[in-house]
């Protein structure tokens, strides 16, 4: 049986000791910064489509929706692929990892801006009209009372998207990011044992999304700890 070989054949351990390292250099050096920074740039850009969707500005709002609507209606994939292949056609040439951020941080915009929109809008009405009551204008109201409430609520959704971006990462290794899976291609591509090394980085991948989710947990607990 090939699963009780990983942990009695010499050549199997070796290759699965060998392989742990790259991968974990990579999870540490491009798969979780690239995770940071694209979910950090994308939920900027999330609330500022957010804010035009809800804007009473018709030209804004068409724009927001457009974006969205593109970014959501076209694979991963190929939007990593048109920024880094298919941009150089026109003149602009990114590096991998530039290109990489752009991308993550267009998809994360996009799908993280209805999770604030929707948070934004569940927000009582009582609450506008209070701020208005004690004369407050449409912008303090939005940054110091309607913004923390929704923000509790998003928390969860915005999770998720955090812990799906942390997997889709993985995508970037198609447009030469030297992340963990592109660490595990390689490996594989040398010594052929890919159910090993993949399975490797599978686990290595749940392990990250494991602690995020504790993490999760716990921002959870933290905003709601003043509750009724």
């Amino acid at each position: 049986m090939y699963l009780s070989s990983i942990f009695t054949d010499p050549r199997l351990i070796d290759i699965a000791k060998s392989s742990l390292q790259p991968m974990l250099e990579g999870a540490v050096m491009y798969t979780i910064p690239l995770t940071i920074i694209s979910f950090v740039v994308g939920l900027i850009l999330a609330v500022l489509t957010a804010l035009a969707r809800i804007s009473s500005i018709k030209f804004l709002q068409i724009i927001a929706r457009i974006y969205v609507s593109i970014i959501r209606g076209t694979p991963l994939l190929v939007q990593l692929f048109i920024i880094f292949y298919g941009l150089p056609n026109i003149g602009v040439t990114l590096d991998p990892y530039p290109s990489a951020v752009i991308g993550f941080s267009l998809n994360v915009g996009a799908y993280a801006s209805e999770i604030i929109r929707a948070a934004i809008l569940s927000t009582p009405k009582g609450q506008w009209e209070a701020a208005y009551s004690i004369g407050m204008s449409y912008s303090q109201a939005l940054r110091r009372i309607i913004l923390p409430q929704a923000a509790r609520v998003s928390v969860p959704p915005l999770s998720n998207t955090f812990i799906s971006l942390v997997k889709d990462t993985s995508l970037a290794s198609l447009v030469l990011v030297t992340e963990m899976f592109r660490h595990a291609q390689e490996i594989a591509s040398r010594n052929y044992e890919f159910l090993l090394v993949y399975s490797e980085a599978a686990l290595l991948y749940w392990v990250i999304c494991f602690l995020l989710s504790i993490v999760q947990q716990f921002l959870e607990k933290r905003m709601d700890r003043y509750l009724a």
